[in-house]
Parts: structure tokens; C-alpha cells; sequence
């Protein structure tokens, strides 16, 4: 299986969930897990995703979630998982 973490951040506002689910949806993802918390006013999202099944190359969903970040107001990464793991073990 081929996880991913995509992160989002930013100032919290009604549809930033909607709107990542929605392409990720579209996209032929899967969530696998996700947690979300606000924290005075700023919104974190980590999920946790398959993208065997996705019907885009992985850069070309990179490249549209930080589009679609930067229209929404906030900075979306995606990351495959095993980069993920060796960036929090430094």
C-alpha cells in the first residue's frame, strides 16, 4: 500500500475539510485516518491516505492540493509515508 500524509493548516473557516475531501474524493484516494483540531482560531488536518487506487500521478496531487490550499487560505503538503517517518525521526 502506497500511504500518504497530507497536512493542512491555516486560519479556520467553514469548508477546509469539505474541500480536501472532495478532491481527494474525485482524485480516487482514500482517507484512512484523519485528525483535525483548532487551536485559537488556526486549523491543523493530518490524514492519513491510500493512493493505490488514485486515477492521478502522485506529484500531479501535490501540485492541485497546494492550488487548492492556496485558494482555500492555507498551506496543504503532501507527503509519501516514508519520507514522512524519516523527517520526524531528525
Amino acid at each position: 500500500m502506497r500511504r500518504s500524509i497530507i497536512t493542512v493548516v491555516g486560519k479556520d473557516k467553514v469548508g477546509i475539510i469539505a474541500e480536501v475531501c472532495s478532491y481527494l474524493a474525485k482524485s480516487n484516494v482514500n482517507i484512512l485516518d484523519i485528525s483535525q483540531t483548532i487551536v485559537d482560531g488556526f486549523f491543523n488536518m493530518m490524514m492519513i491516505c491510500d493512493a493505490n487506487s488514485a486515477n492521478k500521478e502522485f506529484l500531479t496531487i501535490s501540485d492541485e492540493l497546494d492550488a487548492l490550499g492556496k485558494k482555500i487560505g492555507c498551506i496543504i503538503k503532501l507527503q509519501r509515508e516514508e519520507i514522512f517517518e524519516s523527517m520526524q525521526r531528525i
